[in-house]
């Protein structure tokens, strides 16, 4: 359990961070840096998982026979084979979309290339998120900047239907009655993310050798934490149940009902705690 919370935690909720900065206008080394972290930690935070949640398997399943090196090998294959179909999936991807019209029709490849990309992954037992995810990236940096907002402007539309169902889900393994008796590991999950991402911020602008406002401040911009959390979270109620020991059914209830949860209030304090920051940086301006 100690390992899945912790391989969480890294994951943040970029759009918390970015609505504040976007509402505010904000401008500056410390935006520029809230900008690069939000947008990494994600994958960051997959990668990470990968090897936790193979590690967590490994223990909890009984008939596993995979040795120390060997539960270190298996995460490094998959996300290494996920990284590569996900790159081919996005340089295919990419070819077709700069020949494709009339715009309107980008949903159906995006959904199409994303249904490839998830079959593969479930066939050869890879990560489907960090393929889908790797497909974006290599779109996003072998396409123009003009021709990349054309394109993503096309599925703003389909943004909220995506995203009901999402939430949805996650909501209806919310058990309200489990609540009472995860009060402490939720409490020591929020105090040791915010204390793991503040102290760690602060630590990397450090080495970086970063202006004193980003050691300072870069922490509390980073807290929001949903999508990608949750997604992840759901990963391990479908792998950890499907080992099917008493053990496994009852850690994968425990993390989704606590990610859950605690993401609510992280998505509460996250875009406080980013304005505080940018305001206290001096990036939001005085009459905001």
């Amino acid at each position: 359990m100690a390992l899945i919370f912790g391989a969480l935690a890294p994951a943040s909720a970029p759009a918390g961070t970015v609505a504040v900065i976007q509402e505010y206008k904000a401008k500056g080394s410390l935006t520029k840096a809230l900008y690069a972290v939000v947008g990494f930690d994600d994958g960051l935070a997959i990668v990470i998982f990968g090897f936790a949640s193979a590690a967590a398997r490994n223990m909890l399943d009984p008939n596993s026979s995979l040795s120390v090196i060997q539960g270190i090998l298996q995460p490094t294959k998959e996300i290494i084979f996920s990284l590569l179909i996900g790159a081919v999936l996005g340089y295919i991807f990419t070819i077709l979309s700069r020949r494709l019209k009339p715009l309107a029709d980008v949903p159906s490849l995006v959904f199409g290339f994303i249904a490839v990309g998830i079959g593969l992954s479930q066939w050869l037992h890879l990560s489907l998120i960090l393929t889908c995810m790797m497909l974006g990236f290599v779109l996003t940096n072998t396409t123009s900047s003009t021709k990349r907002k054309a394109l993503l402007g096309q599925l703003k539309t389909w943004m909220p239907f995506l995203f009901i169902p999402f939430f949805f889900l996650a909501g209806a393994h919310l058990k309200v009655n489990a609540l009472p008796s995860l009060g402490l590991i939720g409490i020591i999950y929020i105090l040791s993310r915010t204390t793991g991402l503040m102290t760690g911020a602060r630590f990397g602008a450090k080495i970086g050798k970063s202006e004193n406002k980003i050691k300072k401040y870069l922490g509390f911009g980073i807290l929001s934490q949903a999508g990608v959390a949750i997604g992840l979270s759901m990963l391990v109620l479908k792998d950890f149940t499907e080992l099917g020991t008493p053990e496994a059914s009852a850690i994968a209830t425990t993390v989704i009902t606590t990610i859950t949860a605690t993401c609510i209030i992280f998505e509460i304090i996250g875009p406080i705690g980013a304005k505080y920051a940018l305001t206290k940086a001096g990036e939001i301006g005085k009459d905001k």
